[in-house]
């Protein structure tokens, strides 16, 4: 009787769990879900990665802000400078148009053209597209060279009229000739001997350009031109042409028939590694200014969206990190105002030093060399 009773109570038992279980799970499963589409939703609300890179890559648009429209986004307001998109399509001509006809992220068509996944314009049709658009970069880089030919005219029209030579220096004169001196004694001197003067004009270009773009790109709001690689890369191509033409038949002999060393060693070792030379030296240029520029710009990004990744998480923990974050940001802008100086100089001075390099060894820069030290010792 004991047995049975046992054994009534043992099915109920089981009855129920067979019922509850599948129940339970499904609960537990539907919570689960729910969780991870919460999680979803907070990560597609927040896209650190993506924020970074619309800063640092180039666009057709200056954006400065976004208010967003939680119910529609489709509504929410951008606070951006349209720039013109310029199109030439072959049989058709010149296409201009303005870059907000695409939207905000270029998810729109616009009269047959649109963005294609690398935010490159292309036809819906297929047909050819050449596209001269004045994106961001280029904007910021007119404004550049604007304020370096205004700067230094303004500053060699003081000189003309005496200010500087017989009297002290005025206005921008005493922010310009130091560096212009630096640049002088410290870079085109020791590298180019007697021949700096040559080319002094086009270090002091480079060297006021980058700077100008440098301190232009810690704006907010602002383009990093520095931080894009095509803009480097001329920079560097520029250089290499300006070291090829600097060179002798003293540099070549010492690249394909290295003195002193056996055949054997000059052809299948040296001949290759000083043939590579040539080209890693304006590569070195390019790679070391767009990789410090960006660099800076992601580790201040990173600190700012470190405030909104934990407030993702708790309200309470991103007020909480915020003091420490905005006082990681700060600092580093400051140590990049540093370094937008540094790497101005970093870029002339070894573009001096690959410059001095192609002609040393020669007659006539040992000449040159006598002739400057004799300068600086009189002067």
């Amino acid at each position: 009787m004991v047995v049975k009773c046992l054994k009534h109570i043992l099915v109920v038992l089981f009855a129920f769990f067979t019922l509850v279980t599948p129940s339970a799970i499904k609960a537990q499963d539907a919570a689960h879900k729910a969780e991870v589409e919460h999680h979803e939703s907070k990560e597609e609300g927040l896209d650190p990665a993506k924020i970074i890179m619309d800063h640092i890559k180039d666009a057709h648009e200056f954006h400065f802000f976004t208010i967003e429209n939680k119910e529609n986004k489709h509504e929410s307001f951008h606070a951006t400078i349209p720039l013109p998109i310029i199109l030439y399509i072959p049989g058709k001509g010149l296409k201009i148009f303005s870059s907000s006809k695409f939207g905000h992220e270029g998810e729109l068509a616009f009269e047959g053209y649109k963005f294609n996944e690398g935010k490159e314009i292309v036809a819906e049709d297929g047909s050819v597209v050449y596209d001269f658009s004045i994106t961001k970069n280029v904007v910021q880089m007119i404004i550049a060279l604007f304020v370096l030919v205004l700067l230094m005219t303004s500053v060699a029209k003081k000189y003309k009229t005496g200010a500087g030579i017989k009297t002290a220096p005025k206005g921008w004169q005493n922010a310009i000739e130091p560096v212009v001196m630096f640049v002088r004694d410290e870079v085109a001197k020791p590298n180019l001997g007697g021949k700096f003067q040559k080319y002094l004009p086009y270090l002091l270009t480079v060297f006021f350009f980058i700077l100008i773009n440098n301190l232009f790109g810690l704006i907010p709001g602002s383009a990093n031109v520095t931080g894009n690689m095509a803009f480097t890369v001329v920079l560097g191509v520029v250089s290499f042409v300006v070291i090829l033409f600097s060179t002798n038949k003293h540099f070549w002999g010492h690249i394909f028939w290295f003195p002193g060393v056996p055949l054997l060693v000059r052809i299948f070792i040296m001949l290759p590694v000083e043939l590579l030379g040539v080209f890693t030296k304006p590569f070195a240029l390019i790679v070391r200014l767009f990789a410090n520029m960006v660099a800076g710009h992601i580790i201040i990004l990173s600190f700012i969206s470190l405030i909104f990744i934990f407030g993702s998480m708790s309200v309470v923990a991103g007020w909480g990190f915020s003091p420490l974050s905005v006082a990681f940001a700060v600092f580093i802008y400051l140590i990049e105002i540093m370094v937008a100086f540094i790497q101005a100089f970093i870029f002339t001075n070894l573009t001096a030093v690959f410059i001095g390099q192609a002609f040393e060894g020669s007659h006539d820069d040992h000449h040159d060399d006598a002739h400057a030290h004799h300068d600086v010792a009189t002067a």
